[in-house]
């Protein structure tokens, strides 16, 4: 009986032996398997192809440099679910023009549940590329490419060298891109080319170097954008037009609900037109009059070192809340055409830090252009210098200013041309470099229905008769 017993027991063992072997070499079948020689000179590119047609799913890229002279095209539906990944220690050579992975799926739905059709459950969600290294070795070599897809996720990529590193097209949903270096590449680095895509995370991400741009996005349907905790910078060429570290562009296109929060953003200055964050918002589903692109927020960030650090173009439903901005050459902030916003408790600072490297040259300063329905609150302005006013309105209405601070600044503290229907309050304008006969607190050019009340002021007011009415202001 004993001996029976003992006899199950180890054929039991042997059975659970031979299931854990079976599946310990699934799990080290490799692309290797399928004729990759991963030295860096054979073209492995039809062993990668094999290995995406096998319908295995888990492509796994062991150590070594694998030369791909065409994009591998993974075709989700016919591939079933699939990840590429490595660990990390896998070179791609992108020796060929085009992606080095071209995703391709075939979901036409939304977001919604609903619209996802069964053959995208079964066999095209969340298809994965890991824990690789693509390098660029043609001119119009690209990193990775999904059209199509349903969850996409890349994570844990380095992608330089290339023209595009992440490059977005078509249509696409619920997209992921997390702790990804995407660095010196000659066009943009995480490109939203004309895609209609809602609900997308860029996150934990260090994207630089990217001469044509950082994060783009250009036309395109695009909704539920996070930027977060992200370092994003010098993503501008020298000999490139200008561009930005963060470029939201709805031309042809619409944009909403968006939220860039928690990066370090900067550099560089010394590019023509560059600007950290700049947002475009009239596209396609704008009326006459009425301007819906917006429904955004940036708030804690750290933004400098550039011509303009953040420049709204014709949006609305915006909170700039919490950031530290300063070394804006040629402004801090520039908004035009804009409406329906919300700034508060920024520090728009000149650290000494920074000055007496080439942080004296940077004029900056706030400038508001045709705008209207405004909360500025809480600003910390120091040391606009060049410039006719460290805050400028120009053509705006509806403007509610209050509680900001705005000290030492080359021409007055706010200046105002044709203003109307606005409040200035509670405010503290002051020049405490040494007195001045020549000190200016406030202009206000042109103007009407505007009262400006209980502010602290050093200098002199010039007000346009008739265009606004004091009261309770402390002048020192």
């Amino acid at each position: 009986m004993k001996r029976n017993h003992f006899s199950m027991m180890v054929g039991t063992i042997l059975v659970l032996l031979f299931i854990a072997l079976t599946h310990a070499g699934e799990v080290r079948q490799t692309v290797r398997d399928y004729g990759a020689v991963g030295d860096g000179k054979a073209n492995d590119t039809e062993a990668f192809q094999r290995a995406v047609n096998s319908g295995r799913g888990d492509i796994f890229v062991p150590r070594g440099e694998y030369r791909l002279t065409q994009t591998i095209v993974v075709d989700l539906d016919k591939a079933g679910p699939i990840s590429i990944t490595g660990s990390g220690t896998a070179k791609i050579i992108m020796a060929g023009p085009g992606p080095a992975f071209k995703l391709i799926g075939t979901h036409e739905g939304t977001a919604a549940p609903n619209t996802v059709k069964e053959n995208v459950w079964q066999n095209q969600r969340m298809p994965i590329v890991s824990e690789l290294e693509i390098v660029g070795a043609d001119p119009n070599a690209c990193g990775v490419e999904a059209l199509g897809t349903m969850g996409a996720f890349f994570s844990k990529l380095s992608i330089r060298k290339t023209l595009h590193g992440i490059h977005l097209t078509q249509r696409n949903r619920n997209v992921i891109i997390s702790d990804c270096h995407v660095y010196e590449n000659r066009g943009i680095g995480i490109f939203l080319d004309h895609v209609d895509l809602h609900q997308i995370n860029v996150g934990n991400s260090h994207v630089s170097y990217n001469d044509g741009g950082g994060i783009v996005q250009r036309g395109g349907n695009v909704r539920n954008l996070q930027i977060g905790n992200c370092d994003i910078e010098g993503n501008m060429g020298a000999n490139a037009p200008a561009t930005t570290n963060v470029l939201i562009d709805a031309t042809g296109g619409s944009i909403g609900e968006i939220a860039i929060t928690g990066c370090t953003i900067q550099h560089t200055h010394s590019v023509p037109g560059s600007a950290n964050i700049r947002v475009i918002g009239e596209g396609v589903y704008q009326r006459e009059g009425e301007s819906r692109g917006g429904n955004m927020t940036i708030t804690g960030n750290i933004l400098s070192d550039v011509q303009v650090n953040i420049h709204l173009q014709k949006v609305r439903g915006v909170s700039i809340v919490g950031n530290t901005i300063w070394k804006g050459f040629t402004h801090d902030m520039l908004v035009e055409g804009s409406s329906d916003v919300v700034i508060g408790s920024n520090v728009i600072d000149r650290n000494p830090r920074y000055h007496y490297a080439d942080g004296a040259e940077a004029n900056r300063g706030l400038v508001f252009r045709d705008c209207e329905r405004f909360t500025l609150a809480g600003l910390q302005i120091n040391n606009v210098w060049r410039k006719k006013a460290g805050v400028i309105l120009e053509r705006c209405r509806h403007f509610n200013i209050s509680g900001c601070t705005i000290l030492d600044c080359d021409g007055c503290g706010i200046l105002m041309d044709d203003v109307q229907d606005t409040i200035l309050t509670g405010c503290m304008i002051r020049d405490t470099r040494g007195p001045s006969a020549e000190t200016t607190a406030l202009i206000m050019k042109k103007g009407k229905d505007n009262f400006i009340t209980n502010n602290f002021l050093t200098g002199r007011l010039q007000i346009a008769p008739g265009s606004a009415r004091l009261q309770n202001n402390m002048e020192k």
